[in-house]
């Protein structure tokens, strides 16, 4: 079993940053894949960004440039960093935990408003 806890969201005016941080426990492999998803009301839920434990990245078209993603792997931690918001980004973001093998984790989300 892993459990994913998120934090950092919150209601932020358009142009302005926030911090997501996700704290990662229990049966932690090394080769993994940390990230994030997000879900808008009435919208599917989508990839944001995601790093390997080998650090390879990838990002949503709508995010590059403006949106970072970094970990901690000692500490089995995963963030997001995200600059000049849009009143689009808001949305319930969930960090997301896949291994090499075995089950996909989940976090319980964190909301982000941004405000126009």
């Amino acid at each position: 079993q892993v459990q994913l806890v998120e934090s950092g969201g919150g209601l932020v005016q358009a142009g302005g940053s926030l911090t997501l941080s996700c704290a990662a426990s229990g049966s932690i492999v090394s080769i993994n894949v940390m990230g994030w998803y997000r879900q808008a009301p009435g919208k599917q839920r989508e990839l944001v960004a995601s790093m390997t434990s080998g650090s390879r990245t990838t990002y949503a078209d709508s995010v590059k440039g403006r949106f970072t993603i970094s970990r901690d792997n000692a500490r089995n931690m995963v963030y997001l960093q995200m600059n000049s918001l849009k009143p689009d980004d808001t949305a319930v973001y969930y960090c997301n935990y896949r291994p090499s093998m075995g089950v996909t984790y989940w976090g319980q989300g964190t909301q982000v408003t941004v405000s126009s």
